[in-house]
């Protein structure tokens, strides 16, 4: 997984996952209602920034009772302003619920037939792959199961900083009545970032609207979502808070023809309200929609892991959790709702590391808490001694670099992660739990 392409992970792929996990903490009772986030929960946030896992980063619940949030951290190291509940992030791969959701919505306003070929939705001369006499649908492309690829065949940014900026339309058509499809349309699950950003495109061009009008008028104004925005205000801007990568500020990302994959960007407290929505706690017009949008399931190839129109369903532990992630080249967010026990989760950081255990883990805590490792002092000079490569297996080696005073391992089809010390022979990932 290249971090300069983190909007399109896989919501449960973990880069590295090889590596061995460690869990620090082990099941206990469901918060009650007064403890929506237990005391040691907001220890482990205020952790989390404290070691330098991430910069800031806000976490909200809901339940039948109201909201709670707990923010620790700042804008950036030079912007000392406390991060919120109204400070907005980067939410990356969460649009592809959002898009789930506007699918659901046209479909059910006779807009759009769900087995319908995406091709009837492009513009006039668009040219779609299929194979096997069948054509791509809107349903294959929500469920990834379209047989698109990850990524397109000709993406090639300009600015690797912000890959998806010149990605557009005509490219993305392009690319498109080039490729040739290597598995059958419906055949299996394989997350795709082309494919659902291809969905939100063919979406705003049956309705003659851009994305952003869409996922405003049918989803945010009526849930209240005021800050959930593609384009923002500049009042809304002052509220950003800049994304880190390892520590460091980078640009923000512009998604192109893609937006449906992952442009949007947004509050705790808004994803709140699209949370309450999705538990029937704050019914609008939203809600037959939202929740058509979780109710049909398939097979991902993972135990206990399934897809549903943009969203993923956890059936570990014997509970069910709608929920989906993002990550873009700053940014990391977790969402999910769990309707038995009517509570909701929102986590938000503006770091791209991993930091979904938190909301697992409040949703379930059979969901354990990453281990959290304290970085040591180890000498500059002492860093070119541990570059080379260490073959983990057969063709899975690690090469390990120096950048500075930073070491970065690279895995055998992985890009390049920092690793920090925890003793002189011991180094650790933050974007993984992983040593």
């Amino acid at each position: 997984m290249n971090p300069r392409q983190r909007m399109v992970a896989s919501p449960f792929h973990r880069a590295l996952r090889s590596f061995v996990l460690f869990a620090l903490l082990s099941g206990i009772p469901f918060a009650s209602a007064a403890e929506r986030i237990p005391a040691f929960v907001r220890e482990h946030v205020a952790q989390r920034v404290e070691n330098g896992y991430c910069v800031g980063l806000v976490v909200g619940v809901v339940d039948a009772d109201g909201t709670s949030f707990v923010g620790k951290g700042r804008y950036s190291p030079g912007d000392d302003r406390p991060v919120g509940e109204d400070t907005i992030f980067e939410i990356g791969s969460i649009t592809k619920a959002f898009t789930g959701v506007l699918l659901a919505d046209m479909v059910e306003r006779g807009l759009a037939a769900i087995d319908g070929p995406v091709s009837k939705s492009l513009p006039p001369g668009a040219t779609v792959p299929a194979r096997g006499g069948k054509q791509i649908t809107l349903h294959d492309l929500t469920t990834h199961r379209s047989g698109l690829p990850r990524l397109p065949e000709n993406f090639d940014p300009k600015d690797w900083d912000n890959p998806y900026a010149d990605y557009s339309a005509a490219r993305l058509l392009e690319g498109l009545s080039k490729h040739e499809l290597s598995q059958d349309i419906g055949a299996k699950y394989a997350y795709s970032n082309l494919g659902a950003g291809l969905l939100g495109y063919a979406l705003a061009q049956r309705a003659g609207k851009s994305y952003e009008q869409l996922i405003v008028e049918r989803i945010c104004d009526p849930l209240g979502m005021r800050d959930t925005r593609i384009m923002l205000s500049a009042e809304q801007r002052s509220r950003l808070a800049p994304g880190h990568a390892a520590g460091k500020p980078v640009k923000n990302w512009d998604l192109g023809a893609l937006e449906g994959a992952g442009a949007l960007r947004s509050t705790a407290r808004d994803m709140l309200r699209l949370m309450s929505a999705g538990l029937g706690l704050a019914p609008s017009r939203v809600s037959k929609a939202l929740d058509a949008s979780h109710r049909e399931r398939h097979e991902t190839g993972q135990p206990e892991l399934y897809v549903a129109w943009g969203w993923h369903v956890w059936t570990k532990h014997a509970t069910t959790i709608i929920w989906h992630n993002g990550g873009t080249g700053g940014y990391h967010s977790f969402c999910g709702f769990r309707p038995d026990k009517k509570i909701g989760v929102v986590v938000l950081a503006n770091s791209n590391e991993d930091i979904d255990d938190i909301g697992l883990h409040l949703l379930e805590p059979k969901f354990e808490l990453a281990a959290l490792r304290k970085t040591a002092a180890v000498l500059v000079a002492a860093l070119d001694d541990y570059a080379g490569y260490y073959e983990l297996a057969p063709g899975v080696v690690i090469h390990v670099t120096r950048n500075g005073e930073q070491l970065f391992a690279q895995i055998t089809g992985q890009d390049k992660f920092p690793v920090f010390a925890e003793s002189p022979t011991k180094f650790f990932y933050k974007v993984v739990d992983a040593h």
